[in-house]
């Protein structure tokens, strides 16, 4: 118990310190206006540096990194399953399945699948 403690108190003091050197080494200057704008080979910008951004392309890239996310999560149950067994570990895995499902109808019904502008 006390060899817990101290691992909790030397991660508390290592996390702090290593906050506390960051932040005294953190830059801190004036802010300047040449410095801060944009720079194009010496040139001042011949457009502006907001362009138009589609918002379905970025909901269907979201949606694309978090079904990557939760699938490569399920990649290792093949091997695990297969040594390791059991109702409950299948169970949970097909209700996982399931739940990745039902987010793919949803989102296939409601439309952010399609790719139309």
């Amino acid at each position: 118990m006390f060899l817990l403690f101290m691992g909790l108190f030397l991660s508390i003091v290592i996390g702090f310190s290593v906050c506390l050197i960051a932040w005294s080494l953190a830059k801190r200057g004036f802010s300047d206006r040449e410095k801060n704008s944009p720079f194009e080979c010496g040139f001042d910008p011949l457009g502006t540096a907001r362009l138009p951004f589609s918002i379905r392309f970025f909901l269907l890239a979201v949606i694309f990194l978090i079904f990557d996310v939760e699938l490569v999560l399920l990649m290792p149950f093949p091997m695990f399953g297969f040594f390791f067994y059991s109702f409950f570990s299948f169970f949970f895995v097909s209700l996982f399945i399931v739940v990745l499902l039902v987010g793919v109808f949803h989102e296939w019904r409601e439309g952010s699948l399609d790719w139309i502008i």
